[in-house]
């Protein structure tokens, strides 16, 4: 069932109309004061960009198979180019972007030190030339006859006045197309006439006057909220303590309160584009309200496991609803990413690989050693095709799959990835963990990698080994055993 509903995620078609900006992220290590004031010393580790606001929003449709179309105003200036003709383009979203040559491209930049913000600059103007204005509306609606919902990402940047809102919310009544808003705005008569509204907490609690850190406050903000504004439901998220949605004219006339689903929080950078972006892609395939906010929030709980405004798959959400028993277990590409964050919040991370075909002692022992040399612990397994050009025909005893739910349920294992080639030299690359393990029974010059990861400060370990345990040995004694 949950992957039938995933499933009909795709295909669906969103108009997003908001604030774009361009999130930069500094990330580094602090390690001393500064002698020219008490300031913290950030020392470089890298730098990334992404797009933020409403084009993370787009950005969180497209990762859940759905087409975004965006539209949206930035600055006649380099930032604003790099948004709309490469950023938007790199990940599937239809820009529809109007140049302003008055209004500048907002940018955030955020310095981060082991996963904690330290600082962050604006660049930002919040007034829309008339100009502009009337071309972004215009815009809006060329785009909405061929949308399944529109969704109004306010940042209170300048894109969304009091005046284009009710135009841009008239415009989709008028042809009946469904309008989400996120709203910014204290006075949420502003969004009168939206089908749902998804402020946060704080929003929330501005508007209405009641403290929404308990059930109870929400559940009377939400009632204040559908008593003073026109709308259909309203949905506030509450970060920790999860979500209350309202919804009278489908059923639920009571608040009903959602928990979180987060394991871990690292980064709420975005969390609002998420929920909104995954409700919309949600509503617009038909799935109800109730069902549509349960899958936002689970997706609200993957993206703040993650650093910097981020989005999450159909796959990851497929993963989150679905309590999947190998929880560890993640793609390459999901695993490079995993491990960034990782490093980014300043964690040491290990590296060991093998076939794992039938777990031993032997294996226990070492990967409990190796998790003593590390932070977190990254097992790379050979996929059955590697085995077979290893091992022979008759391997692997156990299929990839299986082998991974069994290597990644131990408590040493934090994340289980495969590999194809010969070695894991690739993986290693990509990875570039902080320490490369193997057993006793290999020397360090014949560790795969023990040459390049040096090159970004690592070093290889070896464990000892628990003597007379071996999968040869133990498949040799179960054939013995048979023929006998």
């Amino acid at each position: 069932m949950d992957s039938e509903v995933i499933e009909a995620l795709a295909g669906t078609t969103v108009l997003v109309v908001g604030d774009l900006m361009l999130d930069r992220f500094i990330y580094g290590v602090v390690d001393r004061i500064s002698p020219e004031a008490p300031i913290p010393v950030l020392r470089f580790r890298e730098e990334s960009e992404m797009l933020g606001g409403a084009g993370n929003v787009a950005r969180n449709i497209v990762a859940l198979n759905g087409r975004a179309v965006l539209v949206a105003a930035v600055g006649n200036d380099t930032d604003g180019h790099y948004l709309s003709e490469t950023l938007c383009p790199a990940v599937g979203i239809e820009a529809r972007v109007v140049k302003s040559d008055t209004y500048p491209t907002t940018v955030k930049t955020r310095f981060v030190s082991e996963g904690q913000q330290i600082l962050r600059v604006d660049r930002e103007e919040t007034a829309l030339d008339h100009e502009t204005l009337v071309k972004v509306e215009d815009a809006v609606a060329e785009a909405l006859p061929h949308a399944d919902a529109i969704v109004l990402s306010d940042y209170a940047k300048g894109m969304l006045t009091p005046d284009s809102i009710r135009v841009h919310i008239a415009a989709a009544r008028a042809i009946g197309v469904p309008v989400i808003a996120d709203p910014k705005s204290r006075d949420l008569t502003h969004y009168r006439n939206v089908d749902v509204i998804t402020p946060n907490a704080q929003e929330a609690a501005v508007a209405t006057g009641h403290a929404c850190s308990t059930d109870e406050g929400a559940g009377k903000a939400a009632e204040a909220i559908l008593e003073s504004v026109d709308i259909g439901a309203v949905l506030i998220t509450r970060g920790p303590q999860g979500m209350t949605l309202l919804a009278p004219t489908v059923g639920i006339e009571k608040p009903f309160h959602i928990p979180t689903r987060a394991s871990s929080v690292y980064d709420v950078s975005g969390a609002g584009d998420t929920v909104i972006a995954t409700l919309s892609v949600a509503l617009s395939a038909g799935i109800d309200i109730k069902r549509a906010a349960h899958l936002a929030n689970s997706a609200a709980g993957v993206v703040v496991g993650k650093l910097g405004t981020a989005a999450v798959s159909a796959e990851e959400l497929l993963q989150s609803v679905s309590s999947t028993e190998n929880i560890s277990f993640m793609t390459r590409e999901q695993a490079v990413a995993q491990v960034k964050q990782w490093h980014n919040k300043g964690l040491k991370v290990g590296f060991a690989n093998g076939c794992f075909d039938l777990v031993h002692p032997g294996h226990v022992s070492l990967l409990r050693q190796a998790r003593q040399q590390c932070d977190r612990l990254v097992v790379a397994l050979n996929t059955d095709t590697s085995v077979k050009r290893l091992k022979g025909p008759s391997r692997p005893i156990q299929d990839q799959t299986s082998r991974a739910t069994v290597i990644g349920s131990l408590r040493s294992v934090d994340l289980v990835t495969l590999f194809d080639e010969e070695t894991p030299l690739e993986l290693i690359k990509l990875l570039k963990p902080d320490v490369l393990i193997k057993g006793e029974d290999y020397k360090v010059h014949e560790v795969v990698g023990h040459d390049i990861i040096g090159q970004w400060g690592g070093r290889v370990c070896i464990i000892p080994l628990k003597a007379g345990h071996s999968t040869t040995n133990i498949i040799s004694r179960s054939e013995n055993a048979t023929a006998n």
